[in-house]
């Protein structure tokens, strides 16, 4: 008898495209240059309605780390490259003036990726104003609008009115998003010409920022800096699952055995069995992935216990993405 499972009591918290396409066949195109992986999504009319995510491009980079010197240059590389070819997509020319909005509350720190990006960026609206600046520079204005539990008023009402006073032509909006999956928090760039629902991961949804409330394309940059406890625990029994049957592959490999540091086996092609998924946690074992979701979900939050978490470094960890970030920005919307 087929057990059917009932997830509309449980919503996904993830802002990421490719997390919410992946059951989807052949709606992305993936290249992988070293060690970076590249995903570009288009989602059209129809498959919107199936991911509830809205129409446009999606660009997801996805890394190992960018605490090494080497590999942020290579990451901030990739990012710039992307995001011009969104600009000429967009036919965003060097003429055109932008809005940077850095969403986030600055004293959160998993938050604050957006505020801490516009300090790095340069600013040149007020140069323009006394015309002392090359035609090399874009005009650039920035606005970190707080949230609303600072200011008491709706972030995207503080940029409508911004816009409507000084016209940019377009925005680039940066905020800190939520991830479905441990391997992305903190390791993954977004970029989409959709604009943006702030706080829309972490179930808190203001009124979004997008072409359609202001009329002026909005470009969105975002990491995923948070992850919820009900996917921790579902990742955790996975790599369970994978590190046991991995072992049990390998325990008469005599080459494993002189290895001071043990391969991550997540990078290993594993194939897992119901046998052993079994063997190790019992009817845990037997379940779906989407099942063991949905008992995390009633097991968590009744009691209130499915907190949003974030890696203990990732003070760290943001002051770096958005140095990369806004130097990223600094090199495409300028010619420096």
């Amino acid at each position: 008898m087929e057990h059917s499972v009932d997830l509309s009591k449980y919503q996904l918290r993830t802002d990421l495209a490719i997390e919410s396409i992946k059951n989807i066949k052949n709606i992305s195109e993936e290249k992988i240059e070293e060690n970076i992986k590249i995903t570009k999504v288009i989602v059209d009319e129809k498959i919107s309605k199936i991911i509830s995510k809205k129409e446009g491009n999606y660009i997801t980079i996805e890394f190992d780390d960018v605490t090494d010197s080497e590999n942020y240059s290579k990451v901030k590389k990739v990012f710039i490259r992307e995001l011009n070819e969104l600009l000429n997509k967009l036919k965003l020319s060097k003429s055109k003036s932008c809005l940077i909005i850095g969403l986030g509350n600055s004293k959160s720190t998993p938050d604050s990726l957006g505020p801490l990006t516009i300090s790095n960026i340069i600013v040149t609206n007020h140069l323009y104003e006394l015309k002392e600046l090359s035609d090399e520079y874009r005009r650039v204005s920035v606005l970190i609008p707080g949230v609303m539990g600072q200011t008491g008023l709706e972030t995207s009402d503080v940029i409508a009115s911004i816009v409507n006073k000084f016209k940019p032509d377009f925005l680039v909006v940066i905020d800190a998003l939520a991830s479905q999956s441990i391997e992305r928090v903190n390791k993954t760039i977004q970029i989409t010409d959709t604009g943006i629902h702030p706080g829309s991961g972490i179930g808190n949804s203001r009124k979004e920022i997008s072409y359609e409330t202001l009329n002026i394309p909005c470009i969105a940059i975002g990491v995923p800096t948070v992850v919820d406890a009900i996917t921790i625990v579902s990742d955790t029994i996975k790599y369970m699952h994978k590190h046991y049957t991995y072992s049990k592959l390998n325990i008469n490999n005599p080459s494993r055995k002189l290895m001071v540091n043990q391969p991550n086996y997540l990078k290993e092609k594993i194939e897992l069995n119901k046998k052993d998924k079994e063997t190790l946690l019992g009817i845990v074992g037997t379940l779906e992935e989407s099942e063991i979701k949905q008992l995390l979900f009633e097991v968590l939050s009744p009691i209130g216990y499915n907190m949003m978490v974030t890696p203990k470094e990732v003070d760290f960890l943001i002051e770096k993405l958005s140095n990369l970030i806004g130097e990223g920005l600094n090199e495409t919307l300028h010619k420096i």
